[in-house]
């Protein structure tokens, strides 16, 4: 993987520990290569993210809705900024410059990035791995949810099997590499149940 796409929050949240890992995630890309694809903003967790790639000699590239630029919340110190018009372009361009999925903590915006490139995944329309570093347990419960999920009937196991999780950096990395996607399509027939 030469690219990774990180999906967090605008926000630092409430535990030093969510910026330190988002920094040192960071500064791991920039020492095995990888390029950072993100939202490119200089804001909480995503300024974070980019400063500990850059600060280490690492290339990031920021994908950025003109309407957020003005905010004047877009990241100065690039190595690129791609300049889009809408939040759902934004997605598309990330998945288009990306070899992978890393998700930290954040809020609604985060999850939603998240879960339309599962999404995406889920229905074949790219084959590449996403990964939730679960930073102190932050994304235990919505783990727990997408197990609900599969005992309810309303998702495949093997489609769980997609989403990668784990608390260490490096372990998620190498999850991420070893990535196969799943042959099988999303939808359950009632015998399934």
């Amino acid at each position: 993987m030469k690219r990774i796409t990180v999906f967090c929050g605008s926000s630092f949240g409430t535990e030093k520990e969510y910026e330190a890992q988002a920094y040192l995630l960071g500064k791991t890309f920039a020492e095995k290569g990888i390029t950072l694809i993100y939202g490119g903003a200089n804001v909480g967790l995503m300024g974070a993210v980019a400063n500990g790639t850059l600060e280490n000699n690492g290339e990031v590239i920021g994908v950025l809705p003109h309407f957020l630029q003005n905010k004047e919340i877009a990241h100065q110190g690039l190595s690129e900024l791609i300049l889009v018009e809408t939040m759902h372009e934004r997605k598309t361009k990330m998945n288009d410059l990306t070899d992978g999925v890393i998700t930290l903590p954040g809020g609604f915006g985060t999850l939603e990035e998240f879960f339309e490139m599962l999404t995406w995944a889920q229905l074949g329309l790219h084959k590449k791995p996403i990964g939730i570093l679960n930073i102190n347990g932050f994304y235990d419960e919505l783990i727990a949810l997408v197990e609900t999920m599969v005992k309810k009937g309303f998702l495949k196991a093997v489609n769980q099997s997609m989403l990668l999780v784990s608390d260490n950096i490096d372990d998620l990395l190498s999850k991420m590499a070893s990535y196969e996607a799943p042959a099988v399509g999303k939808w359950i027939n009632k015998d399934e149940v």
